[in-house]
């Protein structure tokens, strides 16, 4: 099937638009004849700066507005950061395809130059995510955790500024835009559990597009689809929201999965960690192992606000 015009539907962020170029590049290079285009589609979620995510609906706002675009045709192809891609979506839609994984760990990063024995004894340390705040502040009691809004840049001139002592930012996105260099720390999986598809793109389009579906399916990434899938099943079985501070991580290393798993009352008060290992093929089975792990520890009391 020959496609004359692919556009593709993303926000307006740096980070967005880059996975968006990507998107294009590789679309471009699988379908040489193919115009593909980049529409910027404003989001809810980029629109309301002035409140916490947990206060107007989650990641999910930066989701829903290019999901409208794509069903009414006025894409073909959406691009999300997978960690913003709601557990529940339109049935007229599908998660066609995961490219390769970036680095899926989160980052501490301190003012340029400054190495981590430059923290103050009680650091202000800023991070826009409950589940990193929680995490981090069972791991780092001393530290003054508080919430922060807005892109990689704006966050990272909070820190220049002196306006906080640190942040917590995602490895991958540090690194999608070329600000690798400032993260300090990179913490271990086991200390700080990524959030769902950290570090992974959604490439998302219509169940009727057979088209984009085929083409997208040259770009797909096995390991990190594989890796995507049994992250997603936890977060569906559990009924988690993109409010829920939740991180649940699935590690493939050649024929064995490894899933960490994290959950945390919205207070921080009460906690459940936990981890499964097995065979790469029993991937399903492992989510739903840890997932019963999960509820007999109490996921149904957090869950609720207990």
């Amino acid at each position: 099937m020959t496609i004359e015009t692919i556009r593709i539907g993303t926000r307006g962020s740096a980070l967005a638009l880059w996975q968006a170029r990507y998107t294009r590049s590789r679309l471009e290079a699988l379908a040489p004849g193919a115009a593909v285009q980049i529409e910027v589609i404003k989001t809810s979620g980029d629109l309301i700066q002035d409140r916490a995510l947990l206060e107007v609906g989650g990641k999910g706002l930066f989701v829903k507005e290019i999901q409208v675009a794509l069903l009414k045709g006025e894409v073909d192809l959406a691009v999300h950061s997978l960690k913003d891609y709601p557990a529940e979506n339109p049935e007229e839609l599908t998660l066609a395809c995961v490219p390769q994984r970036q680095d899926p760990r989160d980052a501490l990063v301190l003012p340029q130059g400054k190495p981590e024995h430059d923290l103050p004894a009680r650091p202000r340390v800023g991070t826009g995510s409950l589940r990193r705040q929680h995490q981090a502040q069972a791991a780092f009691p001393a530290w003054v955790l508080s919430g922060l809004r807005g892109n990689v840049d704006t966050r990272l001139r909070k820190v220049d500024s002196g306006e906080l002592d640190a942040v917590i930012l995602a490895a991958a996105g540090l690194n999608r835009l070329g600000h690798g260099d400032r993260i300090t720390r990179l913490f271990s999986r086991d200390e700080m559990v990524p959030a769902v598809g950290q570090g992974a793109i959604a490439l998302e389009t219509r169940r009727d597009g057979a088209g984009v579906i085929e083409l997208l399916s040259k770009m797909q990434d096995e390991k990190a689809r594989r890796e995507i899938d049994a992250e997603r099943r936890f977060l569906v079985g559990l009924g988690g929201s993109c409010t829920t501070p939740l991180g649940i991580h699935a590690e493939l290393d050649g024929r064995r999965m490894l899933l960490r798993g994290f959950l945390s009352s919205i207070d921080g008060s009460r906690q459940i960690r936990d981890r499964v290992e097995g065979p790469a093929e029993e991937a399903s089975k492992l989510a739903d192992e840890l997932l019963q792990r999960f509820w007999k520890a109490g996921a149904a009391e957090l869950l609720a606000g207990g």
